[in-house]
């Protein structure tokens, strides 16, 4: 069975995601070893013992939920699940990279430090804010943001009934009110930032800055990009390309329609919640589509694949 792997994004986080993981297999010991060595805190302490607060904000949020994504990854695989494909959302795209062997354990974690730092240092700055327009046509969400004063624009293109714009406070506020206008539902998200627009391009620009001297590998499966919607055909200059990544869109609709082109006929949630598992029912019909948090899903899981 043709098995895509697809890996959590910020906003997934909750306490003491991971813990039952984290005891339950031994090679989970060296992602936390190693991952509290490079972050500087100790990663299951973080997990098991941050508020839902502190598990929100962006320096701790993105280690920890890359974590998890990597404890479920080991789960899978102890227990025999592999994927030929990976994706992932935003933040995903990083255990994406480290499962497919575009970066070792060690510099993903660097990874993820850089990135968080420099996100949260931009998010500090630009103030920005992000909504989820449902069940409008993107061409009509598209003249929305055009038509308001200030900066807006879709930042996620998640599924056909579901795109999230971001950008100005003031523009987003304006955006909203045009959309009840047209009795369209539009929900603010409870972040203080315009991720995946312009107002990220500081963080861009210094994280480029930061990973230019790192190694990056051809990935060992198919690599879908949130960037361009589609599977990578060869590896791109990657400090540019996860510089771009930051502040544009992420087109995870066209990721999941290019899997099932491609003939994917499974696709496994890897991290907490299940969101990317809920994009998929949205956007695929006659799939497999499971999620791995726990040992209770991983159960489930394994118990589904077997069909």
């Amino acid at each position: 069975m043709k098995t895509a792997f697809l890996f959590s994004g910020q906003g997934s986080q909750y306490p003491n995601m991971g813990a039952e993981l984290a005891k339950s297999y031994p090679k989970a010991k060296v992602i936390l070893e190693c991952g509290s060595y490079i972050m500087g805190f100790d990663l299951l302490k973080k997990l098991t013992e941050s508020t839902p607060e502190e598990l929100a904000q962006t320096r701790l949020s993105q280690p920890a939920i890359f974590t998890v994504s990597l404890l479920a990854l080991c789960a899978a695989r102890e227990n025999g699940l592999e994927c030929c494909a990976v994706a992932g959302h935003s933040l995903g795209e990083y255990a994406a990279m480290y499962a497919s062997g575009v970066l070792p354990l060690e510099d993903a974690f660097k990874a993820i430090k850089l990135r968080s730092e420099a996100m949260a240092k931009a998010a500090e700055n630009s103030k920005g804010a992000m909504a989820a327009v449902i069940g409008c046509e993107n061409s009509v969400i598209e003249e929305v943001c055009a038509e308001v004063s200030g900066y807006c624009a879709p930042a996620n293109y998640n599924s056909p009934v579901q795109t999230v714009i971001a950008g100005e406070e003031n523009a987003i506020s304006e955006a909203m009110e045009k959309f009840g206008e047209k009795k369209i539902r539009c929900v603010k998200l409870a972040v203080s930032a315009a991720f995946h627009t312009k107002l990220m391009k500081s963080a861009a620009d210094e994280f480029k800055e930061e990973i230019m001297g790192f190694t990056f590998s051809e990935p060992q499966c198919a690599f879908y990009s949130n960037l361009y919607g589609k599977k990578l055909d060869a590896l791109p200059n990657m400090p540019e390309y996860l510089a771009a990544h930051i502040c544009s869109p992420v087109r995870f609709v066209d990721e999941l329609n290019a899997m099932n082109e491609a003939g994917i006929e499974a696709y496994v949630e890897l991290g907490p919640g299940k969101v990317l598992t809920g994009l998929v029912k949205k956007t695929l019909k006659g799939v497999i589509n499971v999620n791995i948090e726990d040992c209770a899903t991983l159960e489930k899981a394994l118990e589904a694949m077997k069909g």
